[in-house]
C-alpha cells in the first residue's frame, strides 16, 4: 500500500497502533544512524501518539503493539551501544591525554606569580 493510499484511507481502529509501530521503526533507524539530536527532538511525538490510546487495544492491534515493543527494545539496545562506544572513545581520549602529559616538560615546582601589572 502506498503512502498516498494510507493517507487517503479512512482511519480504522488500528491506525493509532500502526502509527506507534512506524514511530518505533523511525526511532530504531535514527538510533542505528547515531542521530541522537533528531531522536531527542521527536520525544514529544510519543506522548501525542499514545495520548488517545484506550486501555484495551482492539484485537487487530495486539500484533502491532508486540512488534512495536520489540522494535522499541532494539532501539534502546542501539542507544546503549552508542553510549558504550562514546564512553570507550572518551576513555581512549583521557588515556591519550595522560600519556601526552607524561612526555611534556615538567611544570615549575611551586606557584609562579605574574608580576607584569
Amino acid at each position: 500500500m502506498s503512502d498516498h493510499t494510507l493517507a487517503s484511507a479512512p482511519q480504522t481502529s488500528i491506525d493509532p497502533y500502526l502509527a506507534i509501530l512506524q514511530f518505533a521503526e523511525l526511532e530504531l533507524e535514527l538510533a542505528g544512524r547515531g542521530e541522537i539530536e533528531h531522536l531527542a527532538s521527536l520525544a514529544a511525538r510519543w506522548d501525542s501518539l499514545t495520548a488517545g490510546i484506550p486501555p484495551a487495544a482492539p484485537a487487530g492491534a495486539a500484533a502491532l503493539l508486540e512488534r512495536a515493543m520489540l522494535v522499541h527494545e532494539r532501539a534502546q539496545i542501539e542507544l546503549i551501544r552508542l553510549r558504550e562506544a562514546l564512553l570507550a572513545d572518551l576513555n581512549t581520549t583521557v588515556r591519550a591525554r595522560r600519556a601526552a602529559r607524561g612526555y611534556s616538560p615538567s611544570a615549575p615546582q611551586g606557584a609562579v606569580l605574574d608580576q607584569t601589572v
